[in-house]
């Protein structure tokens, strides 16, 4: 009977041991739960008040009375750009590099006499049949803008390949001509009157401007910059103007 009554006892104590160390974990648990909660900060919307509220940030912004509104900016349009200066046997190629801009009556020609400093030339050939074979080899080279000289008596049978204002661009040709296999060239200078052809363009958009950058390119020697007043004259002053630096390709 002792037996029983003890086993009774040490069931009841460890059953309370249980349930007393089972609360304190809940209380524990619970406690970071209702420390995080203010309930004083919460506030339950009625259905009106939800519907209202999305329907107040579904408003597009408007802007205050008076306030202007800037327009998009307006495209640069380069009032007039020249194009030189070339030799005339160059001219039709220039004309071919330039057609797929499109320029249209925005593109025209002027013709002047310069005075060239400088020339790109093989030394005079013993007869004219040893000329026209040099001229012949000089096209199988790719070279098509030369002539042989006729007239001056000291150079002649002598081939030009080109007279220019400054002998830097004299001597950019000469490295053009070198590329392609002409060995014999030289620069020297050479004081002659030459034609020389540029070309005018008018009303040319800010995106064609590097693309006629990239036609100055293929012509050594050649640049584009702002035309000069009496060539302004005749098209739009209004309009922004812009010079390209001259540059070797």
């Amino acid at each position: 009977m002792k037996t029983v009554f003890f086993l009774l006892l040490l069931a009841n104590v460890g059953f309370f041991a249980w349930t007393y160390t089972g609360e304190r974990r809940l209380f524990s648990e619970a406690q970071p739960v209702e420390q995080q909660i203010n309930e004083q900060a919460i506030r339950l919307l009625s259905a009106e008040q939800v519907a209202a509220l999305v329907a107040e940030r579904a408003k597009p912004v408007v802007k205050p009375a008076g306030e202007p509104t800037k327009p998009p900016p307006k495209p640069t349009v380069v009032a007039c750009l020249e194009l030189g200066a070339f030799s005339p046997a160059e001219v039709s190629r220039v004309q071919k590099a330039l057609e797929p801009l499109a320029l249209g009556s925005r593109l025209s020609q002027r013709r002047e006499e310069e005075i060239a400093s400088y020339w790109v030339y093989m030394p005079p050939q013993r007869s004219r049949f040893v000329a026209n074979q040099k001229a012949a080899e000089l096209r199988k080279l790719g070279v098509e803008d030369f002539f042989v000289v006729q007239e001056d008596p000291k150079l002649r049978y002598a081939i030009s390949l080109g007279v220019f204002k400054t002998e830097e661009a004299a001597r950019a040709r000469l490295e053009e001509l070198r590329r392609k296999g002409v060995r014999t060239a030289r620069v020297a200078p050479r004081e002659t009157s030459v034609q020389k052809v540029y070309f005018t363009l008018r009303d040319v958009p800010d995106a064609l401007v590097s693309r006629l950058d990239e036609v100055r390119r293929a012509f050594t020697g050649s640049e584009v910059k702002a035309c000069s007043s009496a060539e302004k004259r005749g098209g739009n002053q209004g309009q922004t103007t812009a010079t390209l630096k001259q540059g070797k390709p």
